[in-house]
């Protein structure tokens, strides 16, 4: 059975809950947690997660509330920019982040994504 390694969220997130839900809905297990509130994730993990994903910007979020109100909408953020932004405030990574054990990793909740995620881990008959 197919489990995912590491699964950053915030515990309270409705979206990070549906994410984590469907994942137990289909039999995925998740081996660890990180609350990304309370347990800050270090720059060279976030450089990973980006690099995994294609690019610092997919795991920025720029829906964030603070994004705005931090006039950040108005400047050009370099990628280490925005490394530095996520590693100082957790708001702006995109949620949840999961790192399977074969190390692909999805940030936020597309359930197209995850049902791929699903069907990759289902095994043929």
């Amino acid at each position: 059975m197919k489990s995912v390694k590491t699964f950053y969220w915030l515990p309270k997130c409705t979206t990070c809950q549906r994410a984590e839900q469907f994942l137990l809905d289909h039999g995925i297990t998740i081996d660890t947690y990180v609350d990304v509130k309370t347990e800050a994730v270090d720059k060279a993990t976030l450089q990973q997660l980006a690099e995994a994903l294609g690019g610092v910007d997919k795991l920025f979020s720029k829906r964030a509330l603070k994004y705005r109100a931090l006039g950040l909408h108005e400047q050009t953020l370099s990628d280490a920019d925005m490394l530095d932004w996520m590693a100082k405030e957790y708001t702006f990574i995109k949620r949840p982040v999961l790192v399977t054990d074969e190390g692909q990793v999805l940030s936020g909740f597309v359930p197209k994504q995850y049902k791929t995620l699903v069907a990759q881990a289902t095994p043929s008959a």
